[in-house]
């Protein structure tokens, strides 16, 4: 596949990212969570203001694209976030297009994702909390960057309860 110019500069910014981030991560040694991000051309704007975000608070992110404002078709950046989190490479994910629905639905294609979208805080905290949630996937075009912001810091920053709720989460994964 021919990468187009705007690919390859949104590369060449992701290496300088990532030597900033290898940089504040020896000043600041410790586990950190590997984040993996994927959007459409509608979430191309949160996705790269999201890794710029991710990385002030010292967290790793993979980048599986879009790298620009054309028109893609969000299955194939889905598809890419939820292998890696699959293999393990990445721990949790977050994705975003226009109204989320779309990368949602191809993401929870795969076994073992469970991708939520999710439009405040209450229902990325819940997503987490009871259903073990490994994919963030939020609407674009509906949510405000603020509002984003704090999703993302409840999802990241709420743990699985399990007890109850690990019975019903296993379940899903039975076909």
């Amino acid at each position: 596949m021919k990468k187009n110019k705007a690919e390859g500069e949104m590369i060449d910014h992701e290496n300088k990212m990532m030597e900033m981030f290898k940089k504040k991560r020896e000043e600041n040694p410790g586990k950190e969570k590997k984040i993996g991000l994927a959007c459409d051309h509608a979430g191309f704007e949160y996705k790269e203001k999201l890794k710029e975000y991710l990385f002030s608070k010292n967290i790793e992110v993979a980048d599986f694209g879009c790298y620009s404002e054309e028109s893609v078709d969000y299955p194939d950046f889905a598809h890419k976030l939820a292998k890696s989190i699959e293999k393990e490479e990445n721990e949790l994910g977050i994705q975003f297009c226009g109204t989320g629905n779309g990368i949602n639905m191809s993401a929870n294609k795969h076994q073992g994702i469970r991708s939520a979208l999710c439009w405040n805080p209450h229902i990325a905290e819940q997503a987490r909390l009871h259903n073990n949630a490994n994919v963030l996937t939020m609407a674009a075009r509906h949510l405000e960057w603020e509002e984003v912001e704090k999703i993302v810091d409840t999802f990241l920053s709420t743990q699985f309860e399990g007890g109850r709720h690990e019975t019903r989460v296993n379940k899903i994964n039975i076909i």
